[in-house]
């Protein structure tokens, strides 16, 4: 049972309600938890570092509405890897996707498990504990190393019903480096939120076997971007997300920008980074093609620091159900251009930045 500090927590608190009512996002600087005593969820805003405390046994409502997924996007120039493995109540999912970026070939794997219900074993702690799943003949393991890196370890041996996939990959963070951390609720769903983390800013570093083929992850060559959610979700929802990682001009950069039915006044999804280090953002917007996802997006934010062109050069479907529960995902990946005003009011330009962006729908 973790123990809180009720004075500490009630004075965070009382600067919460003083910003919101100014219309201000709240970034939590102090250790908070995403739960009050009865289990409703308490404490919205973003912070720099994990700092909200999550325990999905004090979860109020149902443990089938209980969700908690870790994914991790790692590229080089010519490949991207796609690993996600999710606890969905209802339904689970482990997913593997491999894509060519030079040929645009994509082949891809997924298991669902009806009922996972927190079989899964999902660490509560982004920066502690481990994934590791073993189905049928597939190992897949996300491993949380000492100082920030990570680990990704994958045994498939007839992946996408062809060749075997194996290997490991490092992510390692810029020194000090920081992350987006948010925790927002559902405006009418009084048990519902989503508390996430992201960090565009890995190096990658290691080799995957396809078969005969070896994909090598060099450093300095090779990114890496964490997708970490856990909480209890909504009857239905829908979320756009984009992320991105690389270099511009001898400096490490990356970005995660997103929105979607929650309520994220107290706390939007949307940084950029610069060498590990957060730059806050505030609403981000898609502007998105209805007829045809692959022509180019354009971002836009309403604080007017960024302004961006994403090129799209595939796109991918994934629709799975289980009873009256659906996950429906439109996904596309490519490059991104664009300028950035950073906290200081400097500007930084960048071009063709690898990443992916993509609308998911869930429904309950």
């Amino acid at each position: 049972m973790v123990h809180w500090n009720t004075t500490a927590a009630q004075g965070a608190q009382a600067a919460q309600a003083a910003q919101a009512a100014q219309g201000a996002q709240i970034e939590i600087r102090d250790s908070l938890p995403v739960s009050d005593a009865s289990g409703r969820p308490v404490n919205s805003g973003w912070a720099r570092k994990p700092l909200f405390q999550y325990n999905a046994a004090q979860m109020r409502g149902p443990i089938r509405r209980i969700t908690e997924s870790d994914r991790y996007v790692i590229f080089s120039s010519t490949y991207m890897l796609i690993l996600e493995v999710l606890d969905g109540g209802l339904l689970g999912h482990i997913g593997v996707s491999l894509i060519s970026l030079m040929d645009k070939n994509r082949s891809t794997q997924t298991f669902s498990l009806p009922f996972s219900m927190g079989s899964l074993n999902m660490p509560s702690d982004s920066e502690t504990g481990s994934v590791k799943i073993r189905y049928k003949q597939w190992m897949i393991e996300f491993a949380a190393m000492e100082g920030g890196a990570r680990i990704i370890k994958v045994d498939i041996p007839n992946f996408d019903r062809r060749r075997y996939l194996r290997g490991a990959v490092v992510l390692t963070p810029p020194s000090q480096a920081e992350s987006l951390v948010t925790n927002v609720s559902w405006r009418g769903e009084k048990n519902a939120f989503r508390l996430s983390l992201h960090a565009p800013c890995y190096a990658a570093e290691g080799v995957m076997q396809l078969g005969a083929s070896e994909l090598f992850f060099a450093k300095g060559g090779a990114w890496g971007i964490l997708d970490w959610n856990r909480g209890s979700r909504p009857r239905s929802d829908i979320r756009f997300w984009a992320a991105a990682c690389g270099s511009s001009g001898g400096r490490q950069i990356g970005f995660s920008v997103g929105y979607g039915s929650a309520d994220s006044s107290l706390g939007t999804d949307n940084a950029f980074f610069v060498d590990g280090m957060l730059h806050k953002l505030d609403q981000v917007t898609f502007h998105i093609s209805p007829s045809n996802w692959l022509l180019p997006w354009r971002f836009t934010s309403n604080d007017n620091r960024l302004e961006m062109i994403f090129v799209p050069h595939q796109e991918r479907f994934e629709h799975n159900q289980v009873l009256l529960h659906s996950l429906k995902r439109r996904q596309v990946c490519g490059s991104f251009s664009g300028k950035v005003i950073l906290d200081d009011g400097s500007p930084l330009v960048f071009e063709n930045v690898t990443g992916m962006a993509e609308r998911r729908k869930t429904r309950f």
